[in-house]
């Protein structure tokens, strides 16, 4: 049974920038000088996507909407009150992130059900790069409506000796939210690649007896049907799943940097 498990296929690279910093720290979540990856491709299909889609179901609005104009609307209500429970409804300005987020997530996870096209939410440097847009967001807010003494001054508390452990903390935010994803949509791909080797590598072993033209015609039995299934749950409801709690994580992370205007006022009374 030869398996292999490889990252992202390199359709264009700067090779002396690639050679100067493989192996190396600043190289760590990627390879630099990789300038076109099936990474890159996927993604920027994906934008494509989402492009038409949104041009599709934006079109043609009306006051007696369609089946089409009805959806939308109905998607785009639940969205918002999705964030503004979460988040509260002075935050509601956040919407169109997040649904951008989602919606990019989850097209980007389905992609790789194609067999052609790679998933980019199996790329780490998609995660990060998205983890690290949410911790900007959070940490912009933060100075925003706090000030930036009062945000140093947070790493400080409850106790000047938890200043170590706060700062780590906060760098292992983008961190987690970045491999939980990446990890689920990769690890998925590569359990259902070892389950289908082995299924065929079983087949072959169990129906040995048949004759050798009918082994040739069809292939292995035990493929039929168990990957289907395993698909069902790693290519989409786990896509969906992991959508949804990133976006989750981020509504919360960015709710705790905007307080409402009340909390506000009384945080910065008790300074």
């Amino acid at each position: 049974m030869d398996i292999s498990v490889t990252g992202p296929k390199v359709y264009v690279r700067i090779e002396w920038l690639y050679q100067k910093f493989a192996g190396t720290m600043v190289d760590m979540f990627g390879n630099l000088g990789n300038l076109v990856t099936q990474t890159t491709v996927s993604i920027f299909l994906v934008t494509i996507m989402l492009m038409i889609l949104g041009w599709v179901a934006s079109r043609n609005l009306t006051k007696r909407p369609g089946r089409l104009q009805v959806i939308t609307e109905k998607l785009i209500t639940m969205l918002y009150g999705l964030v503004e429970g979460t988040m509260g409804k002075h935050n509601s300005h956040f919407t169109p992130y997040i649904g951008t987020l989602f919606l990019t997530s989850i097209f980007g996870s389905l992609i790789g059900t194609t067999a052609i096209f790679r998933s980019t939410t199996a790329d780490l440097s998609v995660t990060l790069a998205w983890a690290l847009v949410t911790s900007g967001m959070v940490w912009y807010n933060n100075i925003k409506n706090f000030g930036f003494v009062a945000w140093l001054k947070g790493f400080t508390e409850p106790v000047v000796v938890m200043t170590p452990m706060n700062i780590v903390g906060e760098i292992a935010q983008p961190l987690s939210m970045a491999f939980r994803h990446f990890g689920n949509v990769a690890g998925g791909s590569v359990l259902t690649t070892l389950i289908y080797a082995a299924l065929a590598v079983a087949s072959k072993a169990l129906f040995s007896w048949l004759p050798a033209m009918v082994l040739e015609l069809f292939p292995p039995l035990l493929q039929a049907g168990i990957p289907a299934f395993l698909s069902l749950y790693f290519d989409f409801f786990s896509a969906f799943v992991q959508a949804f709690v990133f976006c989750l994580l981020t509504m919360v992370y960015v709710a705790g940097a905007c307080p409402s205007p009340e909390e506000l006022a009384e945080a910065k009374s008790e300074e």
